[in-house]
């Protein structure tokens, strides 16, 4: 199975060792059958507690997060690597997540992160200690991550829950490559909706069938109440420029950190691929109306007071 990911590297001129391959059998959990069964369980919930069943999204790539924070595993033949972590509550279904789909947690050698939030990162901390997994990060986010607590510039910041501190081990920036035996995640610094915001792609094979999986950060523009994005022009050219990069990038499946924000309950119920060449051009189009709308009403003369 995963000879393909070596040929497929091999063709893009990047030789990575493999080493002594790990014996994995597939599939598990295909997502015909086990995305209904986590549509069925989850449904409109966008509960970031509630367990969801572990779905195999394309040849080694799972969702094994709740019903409303996505956690993602890419299954490699010297270890594994696991995008976000969900609450610190969430820890536990995630381990339990991996552990159904016949793969174990200490089995993970990256955790890598999307934005620095409670939600997305809180349960980092006890998935490391699970692994001894190296948590890697931008350095923007590698200051919350090692803190737990949310930092000052963030534009939701007052509303943030603080979470149990993890340690980083790697800081990376755009462009950067994280490498395991056969698998390569390539890192898409996005900030916006964080000053840290990371999303990742990679490519999964299934014997001949290889897709692009981008994991695009949540890029959208929440705030706390007092927070005026048209105050701070920095932070929406960051967000311009980070839906760009999204928007540009190869895509052919598009996941997100709260599977809600790519019709993901809806794409499981059906249980079918969910290959979308269009997909990352939409959700950046989608997040684009959001910020020029938040930025007109913030223009918008406020109405006087009878």
């Amino acid at each position: 199975m995963f000879a393909s990911l070596a040929f497929l590297v091999a063709a893009q001129g990047i030789v990575v060792p493999l080493g002594h391959p790990r014996l994995i059998e597939q599939p598990r959990a295909p997502i015909e059958t086990a995305g209904p069964l986590w549509a069925s369980r989850c449904g409109d919930s966008q509960d970031v507690n509630k367990a969801a069943a572990p779905v195999r999204i394309h040849a080694n790539t799972y969702l094994v997060g709740s019903c409303g924070i996505s956690s993602i595993l890419i299954v490699g033949d010297q270890g594994d690597i696991l995008i976000d972590g969900g609450t610190e509550e969430d820890a536990d279904l995630i381990a339990d997540n991996i552990r159904a789909l016949g793969y174990r947690p200490e089995d993970i050698r990256f955790i890598l992160t999307s934005h620095e939030h409670y939600d997305h990162v809180g349960g980092i901390a006890k998935l490391q200690r699970l692994s001894g997994a190296t948590v890697v990060t931008s350095a923007a986010a590698a200051k919350v991550i090692s803190s737990g607590s949310p930092a000052a510039d963030d534009p939701q910041f007052g509303t943030l829950k603080t979470f149990p501190p993890a340690q980083p081990g790697r800081i990376v920036r755009d462009g950067d490559e994280v490498r395991l035996g056969n698998l390569m995640v390539t890192a898409i610094a996005t900030p916006g909706h964080t000053a840290g915001a990371m999303s990742w792609r990679w490519i999964s094979c299934d014997g001949g069938v290889c897709r692009t999986i981008v994991y695009a950060d949540s890029l959208t523009p929440v705030s706390a109440p007092n927070y005026r994005f048209s105050d701070h022009p920095a932070v929406v050219a960051a967000f311009r420029a980070s839906l760009a990069k999204i928007a540009a990038s190869p895509c052919e499946i598009l996941l997100t950190p709260h599977p809600d924000a790519s019709d993901m309950p809806h794409r499981l119920a059906l249980g079918k691929p969910l290959f979308d060449q269009d997909a990352c051009k939409n959700y950046a189009a989608g997040l684009t109306k959001q910020l020029d709308d938040r930025l007109a009403k913030e223009a918008a003369p406020t109405p006087p007071k009878p």
